[in-house]
């Protein structure tokens, strides 16, 4: 390639504050130096950008186009767009099943910092359908960081995008509520072509825990670890646990664990009549994604349990309950997704920080006498916790074991065993 000389002239000045060894000190010294740049008429397209540039489009279903950066894997993708206002703890949320055919988009504006490791997963995959952010971190400073963030989304084929307005985007959701879009970064792909997409696809009613639920039933025996277990109280007795894996978060298991619970871990589809002859002291009804009423066969399982054994219901577990129990649940128009979600506890009158993450609630108006709303969430004043004390039943509609989160909601776990240590006393 052609070039031409450059020449530059520095200048010397005398400085005020030294002693001049020279006899002219007014004189100044003349420098020339000689370099070489690529002349003004090369060929712009020859030369090599040191950035990345767009690659990518977010696509939604009201017709704005986002265009971005990729990083994790390529390819086209649909699902429903929620924000997150989580300010740490992506890999926990990545790794959380409750977010399959769903996009998320943290409002954290700068994520990745901090890599991904081996022992924040809450699953065995990532389920969900894409991130969004808007500044992907350049560089990892965590003494637990085994990868980055990038290489971790491309080793599990799930999509990422960055340097896109999530403020702009999340104001969006908010106002019109969750939308569906696609996330692509092939370019042979029109924007109407990805448009007709998002507007062909839909989350509402479609069985998403099949897809996130284990196959078979297994023990789990985990229990917190030591570093990590923040709970003073010493385990008393035993309590044998049966946990309906609905997409549920492996930290709710080691919290169950680490109050002493035995537990065996079954698929969403395992049969009531199963279940019973385990005879366990108490069955969980675990998180999970999508539609409640979606999985009636759920609902039907749920319902021929309560009554028998005391329950807990966790997320997707507390709005089976509440279908179980004869009422009825309803999509939110963003939900909830994050990590400070304020909730108040009606017996106690305290207020806890909360982790959430949900699209549905129960309606507390179609539910039957003697079902008491137990918390209520502070934002919007939906249903959050139910008891039915007649039938030993207890409900959260968020996530305790604070993956990620505050721990002000551990002592839920601890409720439930109070509920099967009368239970058993009383029998």
């Amino acid at each position: 390639m052609a070039t031409a000389p450059i020449s530059l002239t520095l200048v010397k000045a005398p400085s005020a504050f030294s002693v001049p060894k020279s006899q002219n000190p007014s004189k100044p010294r003349v420098f020339t130096l000689r370099c070489s740049s690529a002349t003004a008429n090369a060929a712009p397209d020859l030369a090599e950008r040191p950035w990345k540039t767009s690659d990518a489009r977010l696509v939604l279903e009201d017709g704005s186009i986002w265009r971005a950066k990729s990083f994790g894997a390529s390819g086209t993708q649909v699902g429903e767009v929620v924000f997150n206002t989580s300010l740490t703890g992506y890999q926990e949320i990545l790794t959380d099943p409750s977010y399959a055919g769903q996009f998320v988009l943290m409002t954290n504006p700068h994520i990745g910092n901090t890599g991904v490791n081996f022992d924040d997963e809450e699953s065995r995959q990532c389920f969900l359908g894409g991130l969004v952010i808007r500044s992907l971190s350049i560089s990892t400073s965590n003494y637990r960081c085994a990868e980055t963030l990038g290489d971790y989304l491309a080793e599990r084929n799930i999509m990422g995008i960055y340097d896109v307005d999530t403020r702009a985007i999340t104001r969006r959701l908010r106002q019109d509520g969750s939308l569906i879009g696609v996330l692509s970064t092939e370019e042979t792909k029109t924007d109407e072509e990805l448009l007709e997409m998002s507007r062909s696809w839909d989350i509402v009613g479609v069985d998403l825990i099949s897809g996130v639920s284990c196959k078979t039933p297994h023990e789990w025996v985990d229990k917190t670890n030591s570093e990590w277990e923040f709970k003073n109280s010493k385990d008393g007795e035993a309590f044998r646990v049966v946990a309906y894996d609905f997409g549920i978060k492996h930290n709710i298991l080691r919290r169950l664990a680490s109050y002493g619970c035995k537990i065996t871990v079954v698929p969403s589809t395992w049969p009531a009549s199963e279940t019973l002859k385990m005879k366990p002291d108490g069955v969980l009804f675990s998180n999970g994604p999508g539609d409640p009423s979606a999985v009636p066969y759920a609902v039907e399982t749920v319902k021929e349990i309560l009554g028998k054994v005391p329950v807990f219901g966790i997320c997707m577990g507390h709005q089976l309950l509440g279908l179980a129990l004869g009422g009825t649940t309803f999509k939110m128009k963003f939900g909830h997704h994050g990590g400070n979600h304020p909730v108040r506890n009606l017996r106690t009158g305290h207020v806890e920080i909360s982790a959430q993450n949900h699209n549905y609630a129960v309606d507390p108006t179609s539910l039957p006498d003697g079902v008491e709303v137990t918390h209520v969430n502070l934002n919007d004043g939906s249903c959050a916790g139910l008891a039915y004390p007649a039938r030993n039943i207890m409900s959260i509609q968020y996530h305790p074991e604070a993956s990620p989160g505050p721990h002000d909601s551990d002592y839920a776990f601890r409720e439930f065993i109070e509920l099967m240590k009368r239970v058993k006393v009383n029998a």
